[in-house]
Order: C-alpha cells, then sequence, then structure tokens
C-alpha cells in the first residue's frame, strides 16, 4: 500500500519525498529530480530553434513526457499554441489547469470517455483523432449530447504501423464522414511516425520522415478536392522534428522528451551540421545505495517500480566507473569497474532511459536549484 501523508486540512495525499529549502542529500529516495535551470533551457532552446528555422510552425509539446501542468504552462509562455495528450486523464488535468487547447492524439472507443472529452470541450479547444467511422459516430454523439464542437484530425499511418488509417484514399474518406456531424469540425490530419524517433541514424530517420511527408501530403491532396480544407498537419517527435519542419508540409509539431532529454534519444545521431539545440538531461532519478556486499558490487533503492527499462537501462554518466548490471522490483545491481564501491548512504543519480513511463510512476517532480529543492509539482499520472 501506497504511504500518504496528510495537508494541513486533512486530506490524504500522495507522501511529499521532499520540502522546499531541503538540500538533495535530505530528499527520500527514490525520487524523480529536474534541475530548473536545464529545464528550462530546453524549454527556451526548442522555442528559439522554430522561431529562427521554422517561423509559422506551431509547437504544440506532447505532455504525456511531463504529465505536469506546471511544465505545460512553462512551454506556452515560450510560444506553444497547447498540448498533446494520450489519454482523456491526462486532457483532463491540463484543462483543470488552464491550459486552454489540447489535443487528444489518440482515438477513443468508449462512450464514458467520449462524454468526458465533450465536456472539456465547455471549457478549453479540445481536438482529437480518429481512424475509424465508430470512433466518429462516438464523438459526434457526445459533442451533440454536451452541445460543443470537437476538432477532429484523420490519423494516418505514416510507417509507424500503430494507429491510423492505411491509406491517403482512406483519409478522405473519413475526412467526408466527419464533415457530415454539425458539431465536430475537420481540422486536418495526424501524421506522427512513432517508430522513426528512435531510428539512431540521421539518414535513415530523415530518410522515415521524408516517406512519412509523402503520404500525408498525398492525403492533404485528396482530402482538399473534395472542397475539404486541411488546415492542420499535425506529428513529429523530439528525434525527428528537424525534418517535419523542413518538409514544407507539417504545420504542427508535437515534441515532447526534449524538456528532459532521456538516455535513450541521446543515443541518436546528430546530422552532419549538427545544428540542433544541445538538449540537456533535465531529468534525473535520485537513489540511495543501501547495500555495498562486495568490492564488485552495490544495490540501489530504485527499481523497476521506479523506472521503466523498456528502451534500455539507465545512463550512469553522472558516476563514471559504475555500470548499471540489472534491476528487480526494489532494487537495481551496479557493477563497479573502477575505483572503489560507492559507500552504503551514497546518493546517485540514474539518467533513465525512457523519460515518459518513468515519470508516470511518481507522484512528484522534485524541482532543484543548485542542489536545493526549489518546489515539488504534482505528476498527473491519471484517475
Amino acid at each position: 500500500m501506497q504511504a500518504h501523508a496528510h495537508s494541513a486540512s486533512g486530506q490524504a495525499g500522495p507522501r511529499r519525498p521532499a520540502e522546499p529549502g531541503m538540500a538533495l542529500a535530505e530528499v527520500e529516495t527514490p525520487a524523480l529530480l529536474v534541475d530548473r535551470a536545464t529545464l528550462e533551457a530546453n524549454i527556451t532552446a526548442m522555442a528559439s530553434y522554430l522561431r529562427s528555422r521554422a517561423p509559422g510552425i506551431r509547437l504544440r509539446p506532447h505532455a504525456k513526457t511531463h504529465k505536469s501542468p506546471d511544465i505545460a504552462r512553462l512551454q506556452m509562455a515560450a510560444g506553444a499554441v497547447g498540448v498533446c495528450c494520450q489519454t482523456v486523464a491526462e486532457a483532463e488535468a491540463m484543462v483543470a489547469a488552464g491550459i486552454p487547447d489540447v489535443l487528444l492524439s489518440n482515438q477513443i472507443a468508449d462512450i464514458r470517455k467520449a462524454a468526458r472529452l465533450a465536456a472539456l470541450a465547455g471549457q478549453a479547444r479540445i481536438s482529437v483523432c480518429v481512424d475509424d467511422v465508430a470512433q466518429i459516430a462516438l464523438l459526434a454523439a457526445a459533442a451533440r449530447d454536451a452541445d460543443v464542437t470537437l476538432h477532429v484530425l484523420v490519423e494516418i499511418d505514416v510507417g509507424g504501423h500503430r494507429c491510423g488509417v492505411a491509406s491517403p484514399e482512406a483519409a478522405r474518406d473519413l475526412a467526408l464522414q466527419i464533415a457530415k456531424h454539425s458539431q465536430l469540425s475537420f481540422d486536418g490530419l495526424q501524421a506522427y511516425h512513432g517508430r522513426a524517433q528512435h531510428f539512431r541514424g540521421y539518414d535513415e530517420r530523415r530518410e522515415a520522415i521524408a516517406s512519412a511527408a509523402r503520404i500525408a501530403r498525398q492525403a492533404a491532396t485528396l482530402i482538399r478536392q473534395t472542397g475539404l480544407a486541411c488546415e492542420t498537419i499535425t506529428g513529429a517527435g523530439t528525434g525527428s522534428f528537424e525534418h517535419e519542419a523542413a518538409s514544407g508540409l507539417y504545420t504542427e509539431l508535437q515534441c515532447g522528451s526534449y524538456v528532459f532529454m532521456d538516455a535513450d534519444y541521446a543515443r541518436n545521431r546528430r546530422g552532419p551540421n549538427n545544428e540542433l539545440p544541445d538538449f540537456g538531461h533535465a531529468l534525473s532519478l535520485l537513489t540511495t545505495v543501501i547495500s555495498a556486499p562486495t568490492p564488485e558490487r552495490a544495490v540501489c533503492d530504485a527499481g523497476l517500480k521506479a523506472m521503466s527499462l523498456d528502451s534500455g537501462p539507465p545512463s550512469l554518466a553522472r558516476h563514471p566507473g559504475l555500470t548499471f548490471t540489472g534491476a528487480s522490483d526494489e532494487h537495481s545491481t551496479l557493477t563497479v569497474e573502477t575505483g572503489p564501491a560507492p559507500a552504503i548512504g551514497t546518493q546517485l543519480q540514474l539518467l533513465p532511459g525512457h523519460c515518459d513511463p518513468t515519470v508516470a510512476m511518481h507522484d512528484w517532480l522534485v524541482i532543484h536549484d543548485n542542489n536545493v529543492v526549489a518546489a515539488l509539482w504534482p505528476v498527473a499520472r491519471g484517475r
């Protein structure tokens, strides 16, 4: 059972691992740390890159990375038009915090979720993706019941082979179906190539996005030939955004992980001109060595319940001489390659392999300046 603390009002809430003013050495581990200076520098760097290299293209960062209304507000203050969310619960948290423009970059197949999404459209501009007529009917009924307008994008499979219609012709046909409903507004296309974000080679990513743009352009052309506008073509991520920005097609970019930069994205090879911003590692997982049974082995208190290993192990770049060996539920095992084993009680900062699911395991982001806790920001983990 999760430990809880009580607020001044007596209401139970998630246990806080730290309080403002504490030194990092006092933070209860495992805990997610966010270096505020690096976070703000990353947000500024992305906004500046797009203003100088791709003026007119909107930035709509993906909030599934941080699940934090506080960070979303920083991104909007730097010029973002709104956020993407992947679940209705994320969208609810963002709208409740005052974010005025949310794209649910996913499909809905549940009448209750459709009703919840439609309820949000009375408070903010809400967009959502479809790839089937059944989803359109569901959204139309929910919008009618709530007396709101939902903005709808057709998702087209541009190489990710997850959601999305399979052809430009199918995208056109769905757009025409959306246009039949008075309380649905057809806005354009979602053309996100998720797999391309993690292609390591620069040329491989560039070619994948060029192919994605060709498919999306064909779909947009067919849709416009029907007399419908196709104003939005949205997609891109931290691994590929330079290519979507240069395509002459995309109007909106959905990059998310750049705010934190995890170990996996850091493995991508940059282009020959090396013109992308140098996003820093703002997110780290603070953990404590709880056992050092041999000179070659140390064990810390952050395991599979504190970080995701789906994109590989965390980086120990901040602790040369140690190698990540493996993890169980509440432990990670480290091999000492050089130097003495860290003593029991030593704190380590691991750079997560994949920031998004790691954040979703925690209730709080511990924001720090110069190794002093500045704030705790809640994580909107879902309802």
